[in-house]
Parts: C-alpha cells; structure tokens; sequence
C-alpha cells in the first residue's frame, strides 16, 4: 500500500496502472459538465477541493458537456481548475476518453458513439489541445462501435500511442473478449479499464477478474450507483448496516468494498458538491473485516 500526504490532512491511498502512480479514488466530473451541473466557478472549486484533499486522479472525457450545449466542457473545466491551482501539479494524472459525443433524440439528451479510427485520432488531439498537454496521461476509447469492428478502433488507439499523443492507453464499457482483443493489439501500452461496478451493478465482476490476470487495473465508473437512471437502493441497505458500525457514511463503505476486491481497483465517484467529494475521499481510511466483506459479497 502507498500514500501520499494531502494538503486538508491525512493521506490518500496511492496504486499504480501502469507507470502511473496515482490516488485509488479519484474524481469523475461528468457530473459537473453535463445537465444539472452546478455553475462554472463551483464546479472548478469542486475540483479543487478534491486536488487540496490529496485527490490526483481526475477522469473527464470529450463527452462530458450539455446536448446542444459546448463541447469538452469537463475537460475545459479540469484545465481551468489545474491552471488555477497552487498545487503541485505535476501530481496529478488527468484521464480523458474519445469516442462519444452528446445529441439530442426526440427532444432528449442521448449519447451519440463514433469508434471510426479517423474520428477517435481527430477526438483525442482534440482533448490534448484543450488540456493544454502534448501528451494526454491516459486516454480511453469510450464506448465500443457497433457500426465499427472493434480491433480498428483500438487500431486507431495505439497510432494514438504511438504518435505520442496519449502515454498510455485504456479502455471502457468493455467486455472479456474486447479486453483481450486490446491487450493483443496495444500490449503495455493497454493499463485501464473503466467499467461500470457497484452494488447495483455487478455484472462486470468477470471483467475484474480478467483485469486482474492480466495484470491492468480496474476503474469502476459510477461506484455509487450513478445519478442519470433509476436503481433499487434497497442494494445498500447492506452496506448502510456496515456503515452504522463504523460511523461513516454508507457511500465510503461501498467504496471501500469496491477497492477491497483487489489491489488493482480504483474507483470515480462523481458529485455536484464539495462535501460529497471530501466524504468519498476518506473511504481509503475505511478497512472492512473479512466477515464484513463476505457479508457485502
């Protein structure tokens, strides 16, 4: 286990993926780009609040703004927020993702998805000249393409790492099999998978355990159950009589659960306020028993 001080106290726990040495909680900011974000200050004081706390894991991706509204505006905001901050900056690894776009369909906000390699190689230098950066820490192919087979678009990934415009490479909402196909074509280039885990969403379990042989960590989008569909929140109701030991909020013991199924989990709760980031935080101080963890599942 390794921990780094923080400038608000206390440490955080640090794991590695790849060559990148990073905090296991990190922040997720779709939630401060897309609808219903908080306004532009508070979110960058949010991130802030997170940098300040030890948080040096920050994930946006192109996507992250509103249907209709500007585009890359998380990553604008993280750049904002890194350009305004007095912390040691180099620190900090900054994840980003290619691939997605939002729309509108029928009068809604959609996703839209384009895995064509030409639009992930024009997505990606994108993202690093909104950055700022020549090389973007770790970037992920976001969603898979239907429409495009899979081994193009993780083609068009590793021209990406290979013409220097991302240091490593990841992979998200992916299966066994796509895991493999990008491990065989990006080999150590490949060190993350984001997927979605949580109490109320498990079915990924076989992507973690993949991960895990393979030697890649395992980044757990919405670890809190997310905030954009509905969910059964009897799922934590388990979790909540754990928390009620410990004297911790619920969501810190379902974080601590997450990171506790292997030494190459890291997990990206999102918020819309400073206290929920302050508060997912301090969830690498909670150590659960062995009875807690089998009684979680």
């Amino acid at each position: 286990m390794e921990n780094t001080g923080s400038r608000g106290g206390g440490h955080r726990l640090m794991r590695r993926m790849g060559s990148i040495r990073t905090t296991a909680i990190g922040l997720g900011t779709m939630g401060l780009a897309i609808e219903k974000k908080p306004g532009r200050q508070e979110s960058i004081d949010i991130i802030h609040t997170a940098l300040d706390a030890g948080c040096r894991h920050i994930d946006t991706a192109w996507a992250y703004y509103e249907s209709g509204g500007e585009e890359q505006a998380a990553e604008k905001l993280v750049k904002a927020a890194l350009e305004t901050w007095d912390g040691p900056r180099g620190e900090v690894t900054v994840a980003t993702k290619a691939g997605h776009s939002r729309n509108f369909t029928d009068g809604r906000p959609t996703w839209g998805i384009d895995g064509r390699p030409e639009s992930l190689i024009r997505y990606a230098k994108q993202s690093a000249a909104v950055l700022s950066v020549e090389a973007i820490d770790l970037l992920y192919f976001h969603r898979p393409d239907p429409k495009v087979p899979y081994a193009e678009s993780i083609e068009a990934m590793k021209s990406l790492y290979d013409q220097g415009v991302a240091r490593t490479i990841g992979i998200s909402n992916a299966s066994v099999e796509q895991i493999g196909i990008a491990h065989r074509i990006l080999g150590d280039a490949l060190v993350a998978v984001q997927n979605q885990f949580s109490p109320v969403h498990r079915d990924t379990q076989d992507t973690i355990d993949c991960t895990a042989e393979l030697g890649l960590a395992f980044v757990c989008w919405s670890p809190l159950g997310g905030f954009r569909k509905p969910y059964d929140g009897s799922k934590f109701d388990p979790f909540r009589r754990v928390a009620a030991v410990h004297g911790v909020s619920y969501q810190q013991i379902v974080l601590a659960w997450e990171l506790a199924r292997g030494d190459h989990m890291f997990v990206l709760p999102g918020t819309h306020r400073a206290e929920t980031v302050i508060d997912s935080l301090h969830a690498d101080c909670v150590e659960l028993s062995a009875q807690e963890l089998e009684y979680l599942g």
